[in-house]
């Protein structure tokens, strides 16, 4: 059997590419490259450039397959809190009209097996305590509440036709693939570690922390943040659940802790061992104070262990990426 990745040219998508390449399975990769580029995507790893919206894209993607396809990882989508409030429609059309495309297609196709991308932007404002997947849900932002649509489209597909669905809800991704083989390499990407590591190498002239008034130890926002390797691994889980038989669940990706945008960046610049300026602005739409997941239902269902949950380590695989970037862009 093999697995289609959808995003599979992207950050988190190339990476997961990678681990399934690695575990022997067979991968067709469909990417639009709107974000992602195509030598993110392995060399042994099938690909079409292709929208998951577009039915004969799909079906080309699954034909290059050569063989029956029985699950599909979905990243592909549009994922800036920021951008989202400006361009709502685009995130309604590429996040939950998509997914519900990319479902029939699938239903079309006989197959089974479905893990979804989702946020932990689905919750909102939360608090300081770690967040279970029980919380209620309230999106303070149009791609939370994207995603939460997506969560529970799925859900009625699912008990109407027994697709197994597995949605597992993103905290904040960072870090690098540990070999080096691939990373986060979005132009013009906003998420802070990586917009930390180009200001410690002179791509950014330094960085805007946007609000320091949050009822935090320091007064930024706080996240938890996972690393990609980490997030991959839970995917690998959970795709081996789903093809066990399992019903389908619903889990949170996190360590259970969190640091600040302040710390974030003290630990990048500890690892470079380079000063970059910060500056000071005001909270942006849809951002929230701090959001930390409670992962023990993971953990008790896919038997997931984190290997790289350290905060130095994270930034630090992220800083050699971006230096291998640098490189590659450069030659």
């Amino acid at each position: 059997m093999a697995v289609l990745v959808t995003g599979g040219a992207g950050y988190i998508g190339s990476q997961m590419a990678w681990r399934l390449l690695d575990a022997g399975e067979r991968v067709v990769v469909l990417d639009t490259l709107e974000g992602g580029h195509a030598w993110s995507v392995p060399p042994a790893a099938a690909f079409l450039q292709g929208d998951v919206a577009d039915p004969q894209a799909l079906g080309r993607a699954l034909a290059l397959a050569g063989e029956p396809v029985d699950a599909v990882l979905h990243f592909a989508g549009s994922v800036s809190v920021p951008e989202s409030v400006e361009r709502p429609e685009k995130y309604y059309r590429n996040n939950t009209c998509a997914t519900l495309a990319l479902v029939e297609g699938c239903r079309a196709a006989g197959i089974a097996n479905l893990i979804f991308s989702s946020t932990a932007a689905v919750y909102g404002e939360v608090g300081g305590d770690p967040v279970s997947e029980d919380a209620p849900t309230l999106p303070t932002s149009p791609y939370g509440m994207s995603k939460l649509m997506s969560e529970r489209m799925l859900a009625d597909i699912a008990g109407a036709h027994g697709l197994r669905c597995g949605v597992l809800r993103y905290f904040n991704v960072a870090g690098a693939d540990p070999l080096g083989r691939t990373g986060h390499s979005t132009r013009g990407a906003a998420h802070l570690l990586k917009v930390a590591c180009e200001a410690a190498l002179g791509l950014r002239d330094g960085l805007t922390i946007h609000g320091t008034d949050y009822p935090t130890r320091d007064g930024t926002a706080e996240r938890d943040f996972i690393h990609v390797a980490d997030l991959v691994e839970a995917h690998y889980l959970a795709l081996r659940k789903l093809r066990e038989g399992s019903s389908g669940f619903t889990l949170n990706c996190g360590y259970g802790r969190g640091y600040t945008v302040l710390e974030t960046i003290s630990a990048v610049k500890r690892l470079a061992g380079c000063d970059f300026p910060v500056h000071t602005g005001p909270r942006r739409p849809g951002d929230i104070a701090s959001v930390v997941a409670d992962n023990g239902r993971i953990v008790a269902r896919l038997g997931w262990r984190p290997t790289y949950d350290d905060i130095e380590v994270i930034a630090g695989h992220a800083l050699a990426w971006e230096r291998k970037l640098l490189q590659r862009n450069e030659g």
